[in-house]
């Protein structure tokens, strides 16, 4: 089946302790169900000093469900469903459900 989300997609949290917000997809695990979301479900991490970096304890992003995120509508930035469509040209674009628009430009 083809990826309703992908990298680089503005989505919205639709679930959880960051219900509400919205990122860009940094990176999707289609294996896994999951995708990694710029500034959202941060968690702390303890890190060891390595040569090239410091220790300590730094935020970083960590996986979300893929149930849990929408697509953010390109016309209002609100949460949306994707569907398919074949264009003239014979392309295979997604869109957004709530107001029609391609996602794909």
């Amino acid at each position: 089946m083809a990826a309703k989300i992908k990298k680089g997609d503005k989505v919205v949290v639709l679930t959880g302790r960051d219900k509400g917000k919205s990122g860009e997809v940094l990176e999707v695990r289609p294996t896994e169900g999951r995708a990694v979301v710029r500034g959202v479900n941060l968690v702390k991490r303890h890190q060891r000093q390595t040569q090239t970096q410091a220790g300590g304890i730094i935020s970083k992003e960590a996986a979300l469900q893929l149930s849990n995120l929408a697509v953010a509508d390109p016309k209002d930035g609100k949460p949306t469903r994707v569907g398919f469509k074949v264009l003239d040209d014979g392309r295979k674009v997604r869109f957004a459900k709530r107001s029609g628009d391609l996602i794909d430009a």
